[in-house]
């Protein structure tokens, strides 16, 4: 049986038991989902790609999709939370201490990534944070932005400038608990409210040698071919996952809504069902490029890469437009939180501008295509 059947049930109790009756009061209150994250902590889902013989699920990229989309369909704040815990694994799986790994395959172990910068925004891949040698392992100063899980997470992959080779980018495992670091105040913005998305700052936050993931200044090549393919096809599967839900949401309202005037549900109107269709094959666009890409990885095909680079891009432009689209043929009762609609519509909207932005992978892509550096100077 594959890691992604064994996976699904135990997913779909977790969702339906924990997760899902949760998500309105998450939103709400900004707060952490952890009742959810620890229940898929419990049911193995955590270390869905953690390597067997450590106790985990052996998954992949495919598992990863599959997990992220039905918990976007659900909560999008823990779905995020969920990607970016499997986005950091996929490094520690290659690079990480056995102790961590296995603390990962048992559930008990929440990591996240810790990219973006104050001093480089959503350009990941230039980092300005700082690594120096220190009487005892490696000072590390940072000014983080925006890092999923932050303050909840048990540790950080953490991206600076090299220690001392040449290189854009060196990656650190830092402990979430370290002296120096802190993550003040609560996230409270548009949407994915409670993936406590925060700043957290380091200052001379000081970590073993053995700390560094892979070779100083390969960072950048560790992201780019590990970390950044799980998250931007966990990132597309988010938001099919999460215009499905939009999807059902509306054809539910417009199923029981009716007309008393015309006698007549508004699914029953021809306009209204024409705009459904087209959202309704928007989103299965979407689809079909995720499943593609999913494909092109497992066969090895020559475009596999380009597709990556692509999907998330795709998918969340796919979303974004069906959460609109949503909003508008749902009409006022979309505006109401008890609808759910609102709340997808912001998650949706949130979700689209997390770096690699569309604008920036459309740059990958175009320089793929080309045949030029996907990024210029220092990262070529």
């Amino acid at each position: 049986m594959s890691s992604a059947a064994t996976t699904a049930e135990p997913l779909h109790a977790v969702i339906s038991e924990v997760i899902a009756p949760a998500a309105a009061e998450v939103d709400r209150d900004g707060s952490f989902p952890r009742a959810g994250i620890d229940a898929l902590a419990k049911a193995g889902i955590l270390g869905a790609t953690s390597a067997p013989e450590l106790g985990g699920g052996g998954g992949g990229v495919a598992e990863v999709a599959m997990i992220v989309e039905r918990l976007a369909g659900a909560c999008s704040s823990t779905a995020m939370v969920v990607l970016m815990h499997f986005s950091a694994v996929s490094v520690l799986e290659a690079h990480g201490p056995r102790e961590v790994r296995e603390a990962i395959a048992r559930g008990e172990h929440l990591s996240t990534l810790a990219f973006s910068e104050a001093g480089s925004r959503a350009h990941f891949w230039a980092p300005t944070s700082t690594a120096a040698v220190a009487p005892d392992g490696v000072r590390l100063d940072a000014r983080k932005s925006w890092i999923t899980s932050a303050g909840e997470a048990d540790s950080y992959v953490w991206s600076s400038r090299p220690l001392a080779e040449p290189g854009p980018m060196t990656l650190w495992l830092v402990p979430a608990d370290a002296a120096g670091l802190s993550a003040p105040g609560a996230f409270d913005g548009l949407g994915l409210r409670g993936n406590a998305s925060r700043p957290v700052t380091a200052a001379g936050v000081v970590v073993p040698a053995g700390a560094m993931l892979g070779a100083d200044g390969s960072g950048l090549d560790i992201a780019l071919s590990m970390a950044l393919p799980t998250f931007l096809v966990g990132s597309a599967a988010f938001s099919v996952g999460l215009a499905q839900a939009l999807l059902d949401e509306a054809a539910a309202h417009l199923t029981a809504t009716r007309l008393e005037h015309l006698d007549a549900t508004l699914a029953e109107q021809p306009a209204t069902r024409a705009e459904y269709a087209a959202l309704l094959t928007r989103a299965a666009e979407a689809r079909a490029f995720l499943a593609d890409t999913l494909a092109a990885l497992a066969a090895g095909r020559e475009d596999a890469m380009l597709r990556v680079l692509q999907v998330k891009a795709v998918a969340g432009e796919a979303a974004a437009e069906v959460a609109d689209g949503v909003m508008r043929v749902c009409g006022g009762a979309a505006f109401r939180k008890e609808l759910g609609v609102e709340r997808r519509f912001r998650d949706a909207l949130a979700a689209r501008v997390m770096a690699p932005t569309t604008q920036a992978l459309r740059d990958f892509v175009g320089r793929a295509a080309l045949g030029q550096p996907l990024l210029d100077g220092a990262g070529a």
